[in-house]
């Protein structure tokens, strides 16, 4: 019975001094009412504060936009993570692409010149995508989880602790009013001091002006220990400004490593791109350009070109150093075929790549070609397939 006395009796106090709270905020905003202002250290650093949340939220939202621009990937991501889940690996962009770009190569063939280059560019794209995969995680655990942490951590403390100061405002000047009130009516009461009633009325008064000077002072001393431990809080945005200093560089760090590895990853591929044969990129040129539509045949020529050139300058420059050593030597060469060709005419010996071959030269030849002979069968063959074997 004791206890649902007091709870009740609890509960009355919590309503009135919510009602007193509610009363003194309406009255403020209809200006009828003193505010206790806050002063001005506090208020810039609420202000602070309250900035370094909003853009915060903004970087770390941007940013998880450029690490996974998939929005459903995102919201499964969100889900699993609330449910305290781990969600399922799946394979990103770049090593969808290289799966796609390996099996099209597996396809063609990978002894065709097409279908290697595609599961070079393929094995290329994985790798790419494995470092994407990496900058991820890397980046969610040393940028966006302390941009997170502070969100849903520390700026929570703050507007709890921001919410109390409030509220203790908001008691000081309802004790502030009613003081106020108390000694209007107590100043009146004086003034009408003609017959005993009018004797108990201002002693009634001045012990209702004792009481409110004493919930005066009750209510300033809360107030004012409740700010300085908002202050406190709010000071330490600095620290927490240098906090994300020190994970801002780890994350340009990660985007640093990222960017190189992938550099690496395609300077590689552009040089084994760049060592396929010339005359299989001038056949392919050609091929290409005779479906293009007339108003493009240009503009695909002039860029085809420049590339096709500076490759063919590499593949000729070995193509007469070999032609020399045949040439300078007696008798026949054996040579390992380097790619898949099929010949263009009788005159042509086709072959297949990793097969050894005899070769040599014969006088008036072109300097791009030499006699092969396998077994029976012999034919021109372009120097550029080859590898001279000692």
């Amino acid at each position: 019975m004791n206890i649902m006395d007091f709870n009740v009796k609890k509960l009355a106090a919590d309503a009135g001094t919510f009602l007193s709270r509610a009363v003194q905020f309406t009255e403020e905003k209809l200006g009828q009412a003193e505010k206790t202002e806050l002063d001005a250290h506090l208020e810039n650093l609420l202000c602070k504060a309250e900035c370094t949340k909003q853009w915060t939220e903004k970087v770390m939202k941007q940013t998880e936009v450029l690490l996974q621009p998939n929005p459903n990937a995102r919201m499964e991501e969100f889900v699993y993570e609330k449910l305290d889940r781990k969600a399922p690996s799946r394979m990103n962009n770049p090593e969808i692409l290289g799966q796609h770009m390996i099996d099209a190569g597996n396809e063609f063939g990978p002894g065709t010149a097409y279908g290697n280059a595609l599961i070079k560019c393929g094995e290329t794209q994985r790798r790419i995508g494995a470092a994407d995969r990496e900058l991820i995680q890397t980046s969610a655990i040393n940028f966006l989880t302390p941009l997170r942490n502070f969100i849903e951590g520390d700026y929570k403390t703050i507007t709890r602790e921001r919410k109390l100061l409030q509220n203790k405002r908001l008691d000081l000047d309802a004790a502030k009013t009613r003081l106020k009130k108390a000694k209007l009516a107590e100043a009146r009461a004086a003034q009408l001091n003609l017959s005993p009633p009018e004797e108990n009325n201002i002693m009634i008064w001045a012990e209702e002006v004792t009481k409110s000077e004493q919930e005066v002072r009750i209510a300033q001393s809360e107030f004012d220990r409740q700010a300085e431990i908002t202050r406190l809080l709010l000071e330490g945005i600095s620290s927490t400004h240098a906090h994300h200093l020190r994970c801002l560089n780890d994350f340009v760090e990660a985007q640093m490593t990222y960017y190189a590895q992938c550099y690496q990853y395609m300077l590689d591929l552009q040089k084994q791109l760049g060592s396929f044969p010339s005359t299989f990129l001038a056949n392919n040129h050609q091929s290409s350009s005779s479906c293009a539509p007339s108003s493009s045949v240009t503009t695909t020529a002039a860029s085809s070109a420049s590339v096709t050139a500076s490759l063919s300058s590499i593949s000729n420059a070995a193509a007469t150093s070999s032609l020399g050593e045949v040439k300078s030597a007696s008798g026949n060469r054996k040579a390992r075929v380097l790619y898949d060709y099929d010949a263009a005419n009788s005159s042509e010996l086709s072959l297949l790549a990793d097969e050894v071959i005899t070769v040599y030269s014969m006088p008036g030849m072109d300097s791009d070609w030499l006699m092969g002979e396998r077994g029976n069968q012999k034919g021109k063959v372009p120097i550029t397939y080859l590898e001279l074997l000692n």
